[in-house]
């Protein structure tokens, strides 16, 4: 590889990226993907080279896996990927440095725990954007990680960088030896250890993939109750909130619902925003839009319905929240939610969506000087208000105890062990993935669905509005998937489940074990520059 080129390293380290990721079956690629740009800390003697040539792959990366994010907004689209490609040069310069200022020991152990700490700030500050967390590429190949239950996504990314760094430090050697005419034995041991740390994962996911398998299948047979998703298949750009159309929508959704349910259905799951307009959630039984959802709901009054609603609520100036906006007129406030909403024949439960698409639902508090640009690009400056804590919503009949996922909160694994804890026994998943149209983006959506079952042991159901819809078992495998563009409803039997996962209960220990050691080798780093400064002077 000292051979090729900077630009090419870059080049090829940017499309093994992009052709790892789901929804490729080439996944293995990942293995190999980051070497070249170990190659390039090696070859690159100025950081500014080194910089130029991580953020070129890390740019083909991003953008050819989430190109399509400029469906929903060109600018606000090219912005997340430059933005997020500069961000994830961080970990790698801090490698970089690391290695020339304390040795390659010392930057090996920094490129793991630098790109893991990464990872994990990234899932939670407000700039918050995981979709290509590196434990993600084995989406479409759960029997890869069932060992999820016990580390997450994490877990996949230590994989992932360890595997990489051994088979850089095989081609290292490797030159090392032709360069000294000898094979060493040092590098036989390396490739003894890449075997292993390929092998023995899959071998411990595939026996606890077995054990689960019997589980399943036994819960299966035995549930009592079974659950209707509804995927309305609306346009949402020329159609779904356009003035005039709502009662036909609910019509559409009712008629759907009914033509899978029988006298066993507990549950009935319709997408996010599936009511087509805001409803004031203080007045949600008088709401003219909602006649035909609670006549619906009086009809059938043993089954549970799940919707997505664009609400808000009003309030006075002695009432009002901290993030409550003053309306233009008058002397109210106002605040506005991405909710799921649980309701029977006349009561309801609210869950008010939590992790906010930045940009598109709300902007960091840090980027508010950019509050007019944005809104001229489309982007909201307001945005939905969230909710801290996490609702389970428990069914009246008293079946589900349900974990609501609205949109994209389904790939933030701690996240949502919260509901878990809380004691959830089925993961919902509503969403609106037609913003991004045909592409490959809701069939990563989806796709990542299979690693929160995983991790949890618990059964997924997803409601898109325009697909994928789906039911997930605890192992990751997919039932009724329903394809793009299709209106359908489906019905599963679907078993409830009590377990807690060790990731359940403890989270992502992995990832804070590596913010620790990031933390210890930065201030030993400190101590090294103070130290060569002292002795110089």
């Amino acid at each position: 590889m000292k051979k090729l080129s900077p630009l090419v390293l870059s080049l090829l380290s940017g499309l093994l990226l992009f052709a790892c990721w789901p929804v490729s079956p080439l996944s293995f690629l990942v293995f190999i993907a980051f070497v070249p740009l170990l190659v390039l800390a090696d070859q690159c003697k100025k950081r500014t080279a080194y910089f130029g040539c991580i953020y070129l792959a890390l740019f083909i990366w991003n953008a050819a896996t989430t190109w399509w994010t400029c469906k929903a907004s060109l600018p606000g689209g090219i912005s997340a990927v430059m933005a997020n490609s500069l961000l994830m040069c961080i970990p790698l310069l801090g490698y970089y440095n690391v290695k020339k200022r304390m040795g390659h020991r010392a930057g090996y152990i920094a490129f793991i725990i630098f790109w893991m700490s990464f990872e994990w700030i990234h899932l939670n500050w407000e700039l918050s954007w995981p979709w290509l967390t590196l434990g993600n590429v084995f989406a479409t190949h759960p029997g890869w990680v069932q060992w999820y239950e016990y580390t997450g996504t994490s877990g996949g990314t230590l994989w992932v960088l360890l595997v990489n760094l051994l088979f850089f430090l095989a081609i290292r050697n490797r030159q090392l030896a032709i360069s000294n005419r000898q094979w060493t034995i040092g590098n036989r041991k390396i490739f003894v250890a890449i075997g292993l740390i390929i092998l023995l994962p899959a071998v411990l996911s595939f026996f606890l993939g077995r054990a689960e398998e019997k589980t399943s299948i036994d819960d299966r047979q035995s549930a009592a109750y079974n659950i209707v998703v509804v995927q309305p298949n609306i346009d949402p750009w020329d159609e779904k909130f356009a003035a005039g159309k709502e009662e036909a929508q609910l019509r559409n959704l009712i008629r759907l619902s009914e033509s899978q349910m029988d006298a066993h259905t507990a549950l009935v799951v319709w997408p996010e925003t599936a009511v087509p307009v805001p409803i004031n959630e203080d007045s949600m039984h008088s709401s003219y839009f909602l006649a035909a959802v609670w006549d619906f709901s009086k009809k059938h009054p043993a089954v549970n319905l799940l919707t997505g609603i664009e609400g808000f609520r009003f309030f006075t100036e002695q009432t009002k929240t901290a993030y409550a906006q003053k309306l233009p007129h008058g002397h109210l406030y106002a605040e506005g939610y991405n909710s799921a909403a649980l309701l029977d024949s006349n009561r309801f439960q609210i869950y008010h969506k939590s992790k906010l698409v930045p940009g598109a639902e709300v902007l960091p508090s840090f980027l508010h000087f950019l509050d007019s640009w944005f809104e001229e690009f489309g982007g909201t400056t307001g945005g939905y208000v969230r909710q801290k804590e996490r609702t389970v919503l428990r069914t009246y009949n008293n079946t589900y105890a349900i974990a609501p996922a609205i949109c994209y909160e389904s790939i933030y694994g701690e996240f949502m062990t919260a509901y878990i804890r809380a004691g959830a026994n089925l993961i919902a998943v509503i969403t609106n993935d037609g913003w991004w149209g045909n592409t490959a983006g809701y069939k990563q959506h989806e796709s990542y669905a299979r690693l929160r079952a995983v991790e949890t042991r618990r059964w997924v159901i997803r409601s898109a509005n325009t697909g994928i819809s789906c039911f997930i078992d605890p192992l990751g495998k997919v039932f009724d998937a329903q394809p793009w563009d299709k209106a359908s409803a489906v019905k599963m039997n679907v078993p409830m489940d009590n377990r807690m996962t060790f990731f359940v209960l403890h989270g992502d220990l992995l990832s804070k074990i590596a913010v620790g050691a990031t933390i210890l080798l930065l201030v030993w780093n400190l101590v090294v520059i103070f130290k060569n400064k002292f002795n110089r002077g």
